[in-house]
């Protein structure tokens, strides 16, 4: 039996089976899809292509934040087991989430809970948090404790890197993502805005590509430019969105281009797939220190700034 309870949600996109242990806990994030209400499981009771081709045909599915009912009855079933527990969280800076789940862990203080319960904002989304849950599950199966599981994810979460592209930008529009100027001008040239997760957990421009072609390219010299030699963790993350052949094919310019990781394909679930839509890749991996890496947007500001200083 493990020395803690590990909690994760399902915004990290990891395959199911991946999440199948003693005192490993799955939270669903709920959606809305064509007049009925879902959580997110994984795609354990749905099939991912009819998600994704119902969406090419006009479906436009929607998402909330996890209800602090949810929480309350979480943190109570935690407490039950006399064991502490972590939960690593999707991004602050894309949900408010993490914010319900501080409010409902608070509210339970107040009314008594002694348990020992660590929450952990891991400023990251999709693949990119399932990368980091990814080597928490191997920390934590070791024997890690809470509280040290809790520290590490807090500094390591500043070493996960990523990047993706989308195919369709009107998606990311719609749920505010991103400018709707941008959506309109990158539609319009065939341009694919190659988009990041900056240090505070939200969404950031870092470039463009001409096509997907070169932009699946873009991804694959991200990952050789940033990529941290030091780091012992070989393990990377291909997400893809119902575009299985884009993903192989992504994967094999991935060890064409270092053939010491090792790939791992996932799903991009129904939660994080209503923003990004069909054709979405992403590619993930451990790199620099993320403290150390300005978007393109901060780039521009600090140029102006410098030219007025």
């Amino acid at each position: 039996m493990q020395s803690c309870n590990l909690v994760v949600d399902s915004c990290c996109d990891l395959p199911s089976e991946l999440l199948q242990a003693d005192g490993l806990y799955l939270l669903k994030f709920p959606y809305a899809m064509d007049g009925g209400s879902f959580y997110d499981d994984l795609f354990q009771t749905r099939d991912p292509h009819d998600f994704y081709e119902a969406m090419r045909k006009g479906s436009a599915p929607t998402t909330s934040q996890v209800p602090m009912v949810d929480f309350l009855e979480l943190f109570r079933t935690l407490a039950e087991t006399g064991r502490p527990s972590v939960y690593l969280s999707f991004s602050s800076g894309l949900s408010g989430s993490f914010d319900a789940a501080q409010l409902a862990l608070a509210q339970l203080k107040e009314e008594g809970l002694d348990s020992e319960i660590y929450l952990v904002d891991t400023h990251l989304a999709s693949v990119a948090e399932g990368l980091l849950v990814h080597e928490a599950i191997h920390q934590w199966k070791r024997g890690m404790g809470a509280a040290d599981l809790a520290a590490w994810a807090e500094e390591a979460r500043c070493f996960e890197n990523e990047m993706f592209m989308v195919e369709d930008l009107d998606t990311l529009r719609r749920g505010g993502r991103i400018p709707s100027s941008v959506a309109v001008a990158g539609t319009a040239l065939d341009v694919k805005p190659l988009l990041s997760i900056d240090k505070d957990g939200r969404l950031a421009v870092t470039g463009v590509a001409r096509g997907r072609k070169k932009g699946m390219k873009a991804l694959v010299d991200n990952l050789v430019k940033r990529k941290n030699e030091e780091n012992q963790i070989s393990t990377v993350l291909i997400g893809h969105a119902d575009c299985p052949k884009d993903a192989h094919k992504l994967k094999e310019m991935v060890l064409k281009a270092d053939d010491t990781v090792i790939p791992v394909i996932c799903n991009i679930g129904p939660v994080i797939g209503s923003h990004v839509g069909p054709g979405m890749l992403a590619l993930c991996f451990w790199g620099q220190d993320k403290r150390e890496n300005l978007s393109l947007a901060d780039k521009i500001a600090r140029k102006v700034k410098g030219g007025r200083e």
